[in-house]
């Protein structure tokens, strides 16, 4: 086994406690002395989206896909030019000639074509307005689908001569139908797809399983699977359910439960995870839990839970239809109400039909959707994709960033801080001794000693006859001298003893939780080195960034409590959870909402989507894995943690260009509805239904130029400050 693959390569983890069943926890890599938890390092890739996919969340676009919004808007686009010219009302504004008299049979064209608009244009705002009003939460659905339905039935009134009423309104449906397609299509289309936290979890498990029988082995589907049952896992294969292994030996990549990108040794009586992969060699595996017992199964519920747990607010938009909904309902009785008093029926139903018809603007289904198309697009450009629009308007309330430490304020790499030396010896040749001796190895400790050495333009001696020492540590051979580098179980198995001049730097090391690895040539120690996550320069700008902002900085960890105490006083970080097992970290999100405070969640790994799911905003870093993309509403591209910044400007300032837009778009149907209700009309001041479009259109202009102006907002990370 090369020693890059040798989780207990220098000798530590011999004496630390084996994580028991379920603990999904790591040795400390290279064999260092180690504070139990440190050394974790998360990174794996995620999934790419797709355009046409279909949303299953709860709200106005449950059930439809992007494509599908596309696909109405284009052929309703196509079918609406011509009702709009061969519309009397249009032509009577714009100043060309009555479409009618051009040829016989003209005057059907917006009726019939008006139609097929209302029906397959209109569809997905009928059912989603039954949907609203059977929920009684009325929103966007049931306004749009009201003034459809409204304008459908007056127009035909019209159409056929019914009453003697002039309320051709097919122009309205037809303009108000492509519109509101747009807007739908442009936010889909700007929030991107989302296969879903749950599908990509079900996907970690293999659909069968090798049962080892008395006559050999058996594939059987992983369903027929029992606690006892004797498997065997291949090198590459997933494991089909959690267990115990009882014979063999394997280095298991976790990183979809765990995030931890290093593979992790695990032999005979090492517990397994269903959903993790054996790397190189084959294991017989005693399976403990199957289907719902599974861990995997755990955090699948756990998602579950959080993501019905956020689904019940309401988006801004939403609340502002919820508003003009009442407010156009209640115009039209008390309208038809007034006018049907006075004695006149004919203008009570014409008033009462103008009101609602225009009670849904244009503007309000491009307001919201514009702004967050160009959020998305310029949030993009700065790494940060935006899955989830609810994420993107609680950004600006969030109290609290809860991050992930490992991989995300650090680099979950290991980083040569300290050189501590005995008495005859110098640092520099400690260091360029040690980097001698690991310069033949790629396990990442080894790397992060010669780089160090490097980056000091040291002078290595060659190095000859590399050994790697399981558990314990390596070795080589350096001008003719026998070299070894390792921990204590090293120290122990060589018989020699740490002198106390040495003693009292690598115990304050340990103490704040780092790594200890020392030089020991020809039998005697001559120093040695201390090896920390490496933090992250960008970090501190972060940290101090959000704080500035008025947001608290809350880390969480797996490591020992030294270790996530050493970050945090580095950081300047207000709240730290230590020692905190994968499956609790959505508790101490939950603990922190118990308090009152919104929660940010930043983090990449599978354990890390309940919380990701739980809290206000799920922020996953690009580099995590598929289910923890998939469980967050912002996905950060890279690893640079101030991206999260650009997240909370973007958030406020696109809060800022909604309201400013729905202020437009409301207003004009405050102003508009009470005219067109004809409340002046004693003064001889009537709203005419062209007059209407009229400001409608002006309406829509001003929002669609006021969203453009978000593009001036600076949000590369590196410039956020």
């Amino acid at each position: 086994m090369q020693d890059h693959h040798d989780m207990h390569h220098h000798g530590g983890p011999q004496d630390q406690d084996q994580p028991t069943s379920g603990t999904l926890t790591e040795p400390p890599a290279h064999g260092a002395a180690q504070a139990p938890g440190a050394g974790h390092m998360e990174h794996a890739g995620h999934g790419q989206h797709d355009d046409d996919h279909t949303v299953h969340t709860h709200g106005q676009h449950a059930g439809h896909s992007t494509a599908m919004f596309k696909n109405r808007f284009w052929l309703t686009l196509a079918l609406a030019v011509p009702v709009v010219y061969f519309s009397p009302m249009m032509a009577h504004l714009l100043g060309y000639m009555p479409p009618e008299l051009e040829f016989p049979g003209s005057a059907w064209i917006p009726p019939v074509l008006g139609t097929v608009i209302f029906f397959y244009g209109g569809q997905p705002f009928l059912k989603g307005g039954l949907q609203e009003l059977k929920d009684r939460t009325p929103g966007m659905m049931l306004l749009i689908g009201m003034a459809i339905s409204v304008a459908f039935a007056a127009s035909w009134i019209t159409s056929l001569g019914i009453g003697g009423f002039d309320l051709d309104f097919w122009w309205e449906l037809a303009l108000l139908v492509a519109i509101m397609l747009l807007g739908h299509w442009i936010e889909m289309r700007a929030l991107g797809s989302a296969q879903g936290a749950l599908d990509a979890l079900a996907a970690l498990l293999p659909d069968e399983a090798e049962l080892i029988t008395d006559s050999g082995t058996e594939t059987v589907p992983v369903s027929q699977l029992n606690p006892g049952d004797l498997v065997l896992v291949r090198p590459g294969a997933r494991m089909p359910a959690d267990g115990t292994v009882v014979d063999g030996h394997a280095e298991f990549d976790e990183s979809m439960i765990t995030g931890e990108s290093k593979t992790v040794a695990r032999g005979s009586g090492d517990p397994v995870v269903a959903g993790t992969v054996a790397t190189d060699s084959s294991v017989r595996v005693r399976v403990t839990a199957v289907g719902d017992q599974t861990a995997l199964a755990g955090i699948q519920r756990l998602v579950e839970e959080a993501q019905a747990s956020s689904s019940r607010a309401q988006a801004l938009a939403d609340r502002a239809a919820a508003f003009l909904f009442y407010f156009a309902a209640g115009a039209g009785v008390l309208t038809f109400i007034a006018w049907t008093l006075l004695g006149s029926v004919p203008d009570a139903v014409t008033r009462t039909v103008t009101v609602l018809v225009i009670a849904c603007p244009h503007a309000l289904g491009l307001a919201i959707p514009l702004v967050i198309a160009i959020s998305t697009e310029q949030a993009a450009r700065a790494g940060v994709l935006i899955k989830n629009r609810m994420a993107l308007e609680r950004m600006r309330t969030i109290d609290v960033v809860l991050f992930d430490k490992t991989g995300t304020l650090t680099t979950g790499e290991p980083e040569l801080k300290d050189v501590a030396v005995a008495e005859g010896a110098g640092p520099d040749a400690v260091l360029a001794l040690a980097a001698a001796v690991e310069s033949d190895s790629e396990h990442p400790v080894a790397r992060a000693i010669v780089r160090a050495a490097k980056a000091r333009n040291l002078a290595l001696p060659p190095a000859a006859g590399f050994t790697s020492l399981t558990g314990r540590g390596v070795r080589a051979t350096v001008d003719g001298r026998t070299v070894h580098v390792g921990g204590p179980a090293l120290l122990r198995e060589l018989g020699v003893v740490e002198p106390g001049t040495l003693a009292a730097s690598t115990r304050a090391w340990m103490d704040r939780g780092a790594a200890v690895l020392h030089v020991v040539d020809d039998g005697k120690v001559l120093g040695a080195v201390s090896m920390e996550d490496a933090v992250r320069p960008e970090s501190r700008q972060a940290v101090s960034a959000l704080q500035r902002r008025g947001v608290k900085v809350a880390m969480v960890t797996g490591d020992a409590h030294q270790v996530a105490q050493a970050v945090a006083a580095d950081l300047d970080i207000d709240e730290v959870f230590a020692e905190v097992l994968p499956a609790d970290k959505d508790k101490k999100v939950a603990e922190l909402q118990a308090r009152g405070l919104k929660v940010a969640m930043v983090g990449d790994g599978v354990n890390d989507s309940p919380a990701l799911a739980r809290a206000e905003v799920g922020i996953a870093i690009g580099a995590g894995t598929d289910v923890a993309v998939e469980s967050a509403g912002v996905v950060l591209a890279g690893n640079d943690p101030r991206a999260v910044l650009s997240m909370v400007d973007l958030s406020r300032a696109s809060y800022r260009k909604m309201w400013q837009n729905l202020v437009w778009a409301t207003g004009y149907n405050v102003l508009s509805v009470p005219l067109a209700a004809g409340v002046l009309a004693f003064a001889g001041v009537v709203l005419s239904p062209a007059a209407g479009a009229v400001l409608m259109s002006v309406s829509t202009i001003v929002v669609a130029l006021n969203a453009q102006l978000l593009r001036r907002l600076k949000l590369n990370p590196s410039e956020v400050r």
